[in-house]
Order: C-alpha cells, then structure tokens, then sequence
C-alpha cells in the first residue's frame, strides 16, 4: 500500500522496525541498575492463567520500567517537578527523518557525541526527527547490560545545536542521551527540551518535543531521508514504551 504524506510518498508494506522488543527470557537490554523485566502468569489461589496450566487463556502481568528496559520515548516531564505526560505532549505521530551514523569521540574516559559531528553528518539538513546510529553498531545493543558501564553521551552544545535547528524528536541507540553518572546535571536533556529550571518551568520550553532511547538500527538501513512513525502507549507517564518505525521514500 502507497501513502502519500506532505507530498513523499512511502510504502506501508515495508515498515522498518528500530525499537527492541520487550521480553522476559534473560536477553533484554537492561540499564540503571534494574533487573530483568517480567512477563509472568496471574496467579489467584491454585488458578495460573496459563493454557498449558490448565487456564482457558494465557493471562500475563508484565513488570517493567520504560527507561531501562528498552526502546522508549519521554517528554519534558522526565526532569520537571510539574507533571507532563508523554501521552498529553505526543499529539502527532509521522515526521520527516534523517538516519545519520556517528562514531562517539573519545573525551578523557567518556565517549561523546560532538555538536561538529551532527552538523556534518545532517550537512545544511534540518528535519524534524534525527536518529542516531551509533558506531561501532554490535549486535549485543539488542541484549546488553548497560549499568556500570559509562556509555556514550551526547555533548550539551550538540543538544543545543538539535533544538536550534528546530529538531522536535531526538532518537539514539543509546540508554540516555545523558552521561549515566553526571551528578543529575542532564545537560543534555535540559538542552534539548530548552528546560532552564525545572521546579518553575521556563515559558519557552519544549513541551511538543520527545527523546527516544534504546532503539536499534540495523546495519542493511542507509543513512539519509525517511518518514518516522513513532508510536507510543497511551501511558498517563513522563516516558512510554515505543515502537518508531521508519519508511523509505520512494522517489519517482
């Protein structure tokens, strides 16, 4: 099926999926210090809703958190004493894309991602969604044990360069766009939603505008233009799980 948004044209049947699915056999991504998610029968008395148990259906509760278990998108009020829900903030969901790759630089102990290297890698392009890939691009993205590893980080002038350019949602396949220990500075997340104080939020800040992290982009998807569809749960939270799904734009 051809659809037809803001004059691109795009194929619905060949939807690319870069979120991490959510499981409870031990290979999730995990960050912040969390165990692994659960995905495990209700159980009432001797009742187990379980089909193989006997149940006439299988009948899971799910026990997880949307930041360190996976692929998940936050709004503003991840860092605001005043509440924001991701559900309230996400009013729409297709936007223009551009995939870039980058390789962090080293900076003393950490890795980053540099303000020069998204201006080159974007060259004069201003979409209203950037997806980072970064590299080296492992397989082990999909199951890794984040905490205590101090991963990769966006720079706070990179953050700014983004919101600047007019950029409204940030994806990376990182846990946080932020250093994982940085004192709750969150340069980075405070830069991009344009968030000065967070107890007396600024007039001008940021509300429509979302981060998603812990995405995976596979290494047979080309840098360059997409259409983004990013869909969330219609969780009352600061952050939902996310399912983003890019479409390549046919050109005829």
């Amino acid at each position: 099926m051809i659809a037809t948004i803001d004059r691109i044209n795009i194929d619905l049947s060949k939807p690319i999926d870069i979120s991490i699915p959510l499981t409870s056999n031990g290979q999730n991504p995990i960050a912040w210090y969390l165990e692994q998610p659960e995905i495990k029968p209700v159980q009432v008395g001797n009742w187990v809703g379980k089909i193989t148990e006997g149940s006439s259906t299988n009948f899971n509760n799910i026990f997880f958190n949307p930041h360190g278990h996976g692929t998940h998108t936050e709004c503003l009020g991840h860092i605001t004493h005043a509440f924001f829900s991701i559900n309230q903030c996400l009013k729409q969901f297709f936007f223009k894309a551009q995939l870039i790759s980058i390789t962090p630089k080293q900076f003393g102990d950490d890795k980053i991602i540099t303000k020069e290297q998204i201006e080159i890698a974007l060259a004069g392009k201003n979409p209203e969604a950037v997806v980072i890939r970064t590299l080296p691009n492992d397989t082990q993205k999909k199951t890794n044990n984040y905490s205590h590893t101090n991963p990769p980080y966006l720079a706070e002038d990179a953050a700014i360069y983004l919101r600047e350019i007019d950029v409204k949602h940030l994806l990376i396949d990182l846990p946080s766009v932020d250093r994982e220990e940085d004192e709750g500075k969150l340069l980075a997340h405070k830069a991009f939603w344009n968030v000065k104080n967070t107890k007396d939020l600024n007039p001008d800040a940021r509300l429509d505008c979302t981060i998603t992290e812990l995405i995976v982009v596979d290494d047979a998807i080309k840098d360059g233009n997409y259409i983004l569809n990013l869909q969330i749960v219609s969780f009352e939270n600061d952050a939902s799980p996310s399912k983003p799904i890019l479409y390549e734009i046919i050109v005829k």
